[in-house]
């Protein structure tokens, strides 16, 4: 387990422009060869820095309804049920979760039938409300300016280091500061298996 370094994040900044990038051409940039390039990318999959790579559609090329920016007030305990059934949703393309327990997502949704399709998106849900703002252009330009060089301990929060352990639980990769955070982790979560 090492820190990412400077050239880890010029790797993800490159790919997050062009996941299809060739590895010939961010090794030029990077100052690797294409094969170390490789063995990075491969790295940061098996840390679960990467996580897949995707295609960003323009959806108005396909006449896929109106872009709307939905605010979601819904009761507090059922936050995380309400996110899940949101994300689910075809016509949903991000889904944020404020400090206050407030969703707002960003959707296309037919024009003619939005409260309808807002109503059944969460059925099994009372006291939800919406506040549904109509987009004229949204761009969705992910950065990684302002992040740290470092993953953060699943136990603790702590910055994971050089010293750190990595972990694969039921294909979830895992990172710990120390060994005592991974055994605390790993008893807590072997407890809750056993309770299931």
């Amino acid at each position: 387990m090492r820190d990412l370094d400077e050239t880890d994040m010029a790797i993800l900044r490159l790919l997050g422009e062009d996941a299809r990038r060739p590895y010939s051409e961010i090794a030029e940039r990077v100052g690797l060869s294409g094969p170390a390039v490789s063995d990075r990318v491969q790295r940061l999959e098996e840390a679960g820095v990467i996580n897949r790579f995707t295609v960003d559609v323009d959806q108005s090329q396909l006449r896929a309804g109106v872009p709307v920016f939905v605010r979601a007030i819904v009761p507090s305990g059922t936050v995380d049920d309400c996110k899940a059934a949101i994300a689910d949703a075809d016509a949903v393309e991000h889904v944020f979760v404020t400090a206050d327990g407030e969703l707002w997502f960003y959707a296309r949704a037919q024009v003619q039938r939005v409260r309808e399709w807002l109503e059944g998106l969460l059925p099994e849900a009372d006291g939800v409300d919406y506040d549904v703002t109509l987009m004229d252009d949204a761009e969705w330009t992910p950065s990684l300016d302002g992040t740290q060089f470092a993953l953060t301990c699943a136990e603790c929060g702590n910055t994971v280091d050089s010293e750190g352990e990595s972990t694969r639980i039921e294909g979830e990769v895992y990172h710990f500061c120390c060994p005592s955070c991974q055994g605390r982790f790993e008893n807590r979560y072997d407890r809750l298996e056993e309770g299931v």
